[in-house]
């Protein structure tokens, strides 16, 4: 049976220029193209040259224009401080327009960047939006990144200013921002010349005379002013993101504004089934690809309401928190990361949260950011009795490689799999040779170039690098450092990161696929597994399990079982003998487990602090578990 997603791939193959040029007419252009892709410019060709338009325009101004004016744009609910607030896009637009005059009063045009390091509050996003409305790239820094950290963005991006706040409030303390700023700008070669600083009440900050300047008096000041939308090249950077580099050096990436912003508007109906005038959360942070294509930018193009939220899945004030502001806000989608289901349920195993809220109106759950393992999927499908889609990106591309498509009709769910790869996708599995593979079988997951609209044409600065990273390897390909393989059926799936796969006595083995077999354990909230040297076989596996909360068992037991279930349903090949429970497993902020260093630890080796790690105090635990202190 034909389905519309096999409908519209189909005719991606078929055109794809004419595919994106379709899309392309949901987007309001000062001038349109030359070309839909020229092959030509850049490492692998770009999108839409010729084109000129503005970001902001499309996300703020033309709604304003076209109807939209007191809808709301920007809901911010911050549970840890108590304070919400909702921005129409008439005020959104006020305060960007605003933003974007004191920008202009400090010299900053088209082609400067400016470094945002930023706490989730709806002031982050309007800087985002400023810098597009001058055509200025902004270039996100987490907030309360190391200063270290901080001022090798500094030196890479050269921003010709940052814009900060005093600090950012986590469940049980405040991390103040400025001296952490003070001391990247002070390390970095690279001087900033200035720094607009929002004073948070929770704590404020002195500010440095002749280079500091306040950020509400500031766009006080400068509120009521016209400033209108600078129209740039379609292939001008909007952003650079940075993405950690194997080398420990950031690699940053680019995202350029006219392929960007027809992807993503296409991906909100299609991929996510929302229309116009409905509420979207997306329930990451604006340092991360997830808070810029879908907290800002996608939702802001489709007209829609977006939510900036500034809290955890759990502890602010508890397990329920998600379901509050969904129910609250009518949220219609859900887009989190599956360490977030896991640590609701670890919290709360029985859902018995969700019955105090109305969600009614909520329709869909989508999760990304780490591996779904079935068990979180079949948990929250029978909790909160709507779809979970499981779907596959990169801070790379930007928006989906593979998803079930539910705009499109949605696709018979595969557990485990996020589904099949999105049009603009050719989706290939190569062995290390670059030979394709047969249907079930393990290998590289490549994308065969040109990649489509939205994903990255370079690294800031560095096409070199670019080439190492992505290109070289597969010649014709983009290498997405991940490994899994296609069933008959061209269901993607996502066992491991490539550096995962362990080879266990000449077999290799999917760390993801004895994690899945982990999570099934009913006493098991979360785990990872992690290859660890072994001088008879090379590597065998150790699992790191935390139980789930309230369940009296004994954990050596606990273990046991788990051994017994992975060697009943993989089988004695994988040597699985190991299993150590600990608390908490270490997580980046975007709650990627950080499994390379679990690993390095296990092994002895010396390793480097992780520049995104959550809580740097887990790793000592997961030290002195392995009796490695």
């Amino acid at each position: 049976m034909s389905s519309r997603y096999h409908q519209l791939f189909a005719a991606w193959q078929n055109d794809p220029d004419r595919f994106w040029a379709e899309a392309a007419q949901a987007i309001d252009w000062s001038k349109p193209w030359d070309s839909v892709f020229d092959p030509d410019m850049g490492v692998y060709g770009q999108w839409f040259a010729g084109a000129r338009c503005n970001t902001c325009y499309n996300c703020v101004d033309r709604h304003v224009e076209g109807g939209r004016a007191d809808q709301a744009a920007l809901i911010y609910d911050s549970p840890i401080t108590g304070a919400k607030r909702t921005l129409s896009y008439r005020d959104l637009q006020s305060e960007v327009q605003a933003l974007a005059a004191v920008l202009a009063d400090q010299g900053i045009v088209k082609g400067d960047r400016v470094i945002i390091y930023m706490p989730m509050v709806p002031e982050a996003v309007v800087s985002m939006l400023a810098c597009a409305r001058i055509g200025a790239v902004h270039s996100v820094v987490f907030g309360g990144f190391a200063a270290n950290e901080l001022a090798t963005r500094i030196d890479d991006a050269t921003p010709k200013m940052i814009i900060s706040a005093s600090c950012g409030i986590e469940p049980g303390r405040i991390v103040a921002y400025k001296p952490l700023l003070d001391a990247a700008i002070e390390t970095a070669r690279h001087k900033v010349g200035s720094c607009l600083v929002l004073q948070r009440e929770q704590q404020g900050c002195e500010l440095v005379a002749g280079r500091d300047a306040d950020y509400a008096d500031a766009v006080a000041a400068a509120r009521g002013r016209d400033v209108p939308c600078v129209a740039v090249k379609a292939t001008d950077p909007l952003y650079i993101l940075y993405t950690s580099g194997t080398t420990g050096e950031p690699k940053g990436v680019v995202r350029d504004n006219g392929g960007h912003m027809v992807a993503l508007k296409w991906s909100m109906q299609a991929i996510y089934g929302i229309e116009p005038g409905e509420v979207f959360w997306a329930a990451s942070d604006v340092g991360w690809v997830v808070g810029h294509s879908y907290i800002v930018y996608a939702p802001l193009l489709h007209g829609c309401t977006t939510i900036v939220f500034e809290g955890k899945p759990v502890g602010t004030p508890d397990a329920g928190t998600f379901w509050r502001v969904i129910s609250e806000h009518n949220v219609a989608a859900l887009f989190t990361a599956p360490t977030a289901f896991r640590a609701i349920k670890k919290d709360d195993p029985d859902g018995s949260f969700i019955g105090r809220y109305d969600l009614s109106r909520f329709r869909t759950l989508f999760l990304a950011g780490e591996r779904a393992d079935p068990d979180t999927i079949h948990w929250a499908e029978d909790k909160l009795k709507v779809p979970v889609i499981d779907h596959w990106w990169q801070t790379e591309t930007g928006w989906t490689i593979a998803g079930n498509p539910v705009g499109l009709g949605q696709l018979p769910v595969k557990y485990g799999s996020p589904t099949v790869a999105m049009p603009g996708y050719d989706v290939q599995i190569l062995d290390d040779a670059g030979h394709p593979v047969e249907a079930g079988k393990l290998g590289n997951i490549v994308v065969k170039l040109p990649l489509p609209p939205s994903c990255l044409p370079t690294l800031w600065g560095n096409d070199q690098r670019f080439r190492d990273a992505y290109l070289d390897e597969f010649p014709g390909y983009y290498k997405t450092s991940d490994a899994g393989y296609k069933d008959e059926d061209g269901y993607l799936f996502i066992m491991a990161r490539t550096d995962d796969i362990i080879n266990v006595a000449g077999h290799r083995l999917s760390t993801g696929a004895m994690e899945e077999v982990l999570a099934g354990h009913p006493d098991v909230a979360e785990c990872a597994v992690v290859g660890i040297a072994d001088a008879m076989k090379g590597q065998s596996p150790c699992g790191f399990i935390v139980m789930t909360s309230g369940r009296d068992r004994d954990p050596a037991e606990v273990a046991k079982e788990c051994i017994a279930k992975v060697r009943a349903e993989i089988g004695p090949v994988a040597a699985f003998k190991q299993v150590v429970t600990v608390q908490r497993l270490p997580k980046t902020r975007s709650g990627k487990i950080l499994r390379g260093t679990m690993r390095q630890i296990a092994d002895g080796e010396d390793y480097k602090m992780p520049a995104t790690i959550d809580d740097p105090a887990i790793l000592d635990e997961i030290a002195a578990a392995l009796g490695k202190e």
